[in-house]
């Protein structure tokens, strides 16, 4: 056994799964749970206070993603906001066509809603990737058809850090649309990852609908909004109210959307800032672990500004990266194997393959995603550890010591 420090340091590289809530997020919640409590419909006092919240804080939204406060749904998340855009679209549109784009690194989230409407008749094609993870433009107008209705690519990928060329995108479908004298195909982007580090600007970016959610960006879980760009329909997938321009039924969450919202404007004041600074910790966690551990691999761009500056996706090879992460998880550094949402898969990362790796090499891959409290302390923390629990691990793997001798294979 690898012998325990003395004092254990929790290490938290995983803000790509969630992170915590920011406490001035926490700060502007708190009167919405205990004084402002009333439900948005209704007539008193109290309803109506929420009610103007509602309507300031969508008015805040709006501003920051430089649309109207009438494009903005407020949802539970940003499942159910691409879940919303797909199938909503989808089924709002299906007397024009059936045929929807994509790509084969989408998140769950957007590929299990597509495969649901590929068993009721529509057609999705998907796009295949560089090595790195890059969509081509070109490829994405040239699949195009009449019946084409949806393109959803994602903003930047949770896994691998690539930033799609969504702008570029944008302006080649809006060439599209002029020439071909139609509104089709809408163009949906899931931003969940990009909302801490990027642009959101919908006319910048050329987007129909974009995808955010509260509970990557410090803000609480469970909350998120779907932009809907003026003029496009999109039929609802929850019923019961009117709530949300008849979109979205049910009571609004009051102090999860203030959250949600406040995180948001947060994220997006700092952009810049954070940009820069969780990308120089990044570089220094790969370089040490390129420096200190052979046969290691970097997943996806290089980093820079093709990359969220807070993934770091690496392969060490001849490791099983579910032990590699348990021994990590002992010494109090959390990160993850590929996506944290399909941890109970044994199934390598489909994004990982995707991009070319072989199945054992996807095996071994771990995501470290850094955050705004870290620092090059908890790097160096992990550093005197991770080499040599890499190193145990492979003198126990079957590669290095037989299938026959290993107990995965008694």
């Amino acid at each position: 056994m690898l012998p325990k420090p003395k004092k254990i340091h929790q290490v938290y590289f995983d803000h790509a799964a969630t992170t915590y809530t920011d406490k001035a997020v926490v700060k502007a919640m708190m009167p919405y749970f205990t004084d402002i409590f009333g439900n948005p419909s209704s007539l008193y006092k109290i309803g109506r206070e929420a009610q103007t919240i509602l309507s300031n804080v969508r008015k805040t939204v709006a501003e920051l993603i430089h649309a109207m406060p009438e494009n903005i749904v407020f949802t539970a998340g940003g499942s159910e906001s691409d879940n919303l855009a797909i199938f909503g679209t989808a089924y709002a549109h299906s007397q024009i066509g059936k045929h929807i784009i994509s790509i084969g690194i989408e998140h769950h989230a957007v590929l299990y809603p597509l495969r649901e409407l590929e068993k009721q008749g529509f057609e999705v094609t998907y796009l295949k990737v560089d090595k790195e993870g890059f969509v081509s433009v070109k490829d994405v107008i040239s699949a195009i058809r009449p019946d084409t209705i949806l393109i959803t690519i994602m903003y930047a990928n949770n896994e691998i850090g690539t930033l799609e060329p969504i702008a570029e995108i944008g302006r080649e479908l809006l060439r599209y649309r002029k020439e071909k004298n139609t509104a089709y195909p809408y163009f949906h982007t899931d931003a969940c990852q990009a909302a801490g580090y990027l642009d959101l600007d919908v006319e910048k970016l050329h987007v129909d609908l974009m995808t955010i959610n509260g509970s990557k960006i410090y803000g609480p879980k469970g909350t998120g909004m779907l932009y809907v760009r003026r003029g496009i329909k999109i039929k609802p997938m929850i019923f019961g109210g009117a709530q949300e321009k008849k979109l979205r039924a049910g009571t609004e969450n009051v102090p999860g959307i203030v959250g949600f919202v406040k995180a948001l404007e947060l994220a997006q004041k700092n952009k810049d800032k954070e940009f820069l600074k969780i990308q120089k910790l990044s570089t220094y966690l790969w370089n040490e672990v390129n420096k200190k551990i052979k046969k290691v691999r970097l997943n996806g761009p290089v980093i820079g500004d093709k990359r969220l500056p807070n993934n770091v996706n690496i392969t060490f090879e001849d490791v099983e990266g579910e032990a590699l992460l348990l021994y990590l998880d002992e010494y109090g550094v959390m990160c993850s194997t590929g996506s944290a949402c399909t941890s109970e898969s044994l199934e390598p990362s489909h994004v990982l393959r995707a991009i070319g790796l072989p199945y054992e090499f996807a095996h071994g891959s771990l995501r470290f995603s850094l955050g705004k409290e870290n620092t090059k302390e908890d790097i160096d923390y992990m550093m005197k550890y991770l080499p040599q629990i890499v190193e145990t691990l492979r003198e126990i793997s079957p590669v290095n010591m037989g299938k026959e001798k290993h107990p995965k294979y008694k």
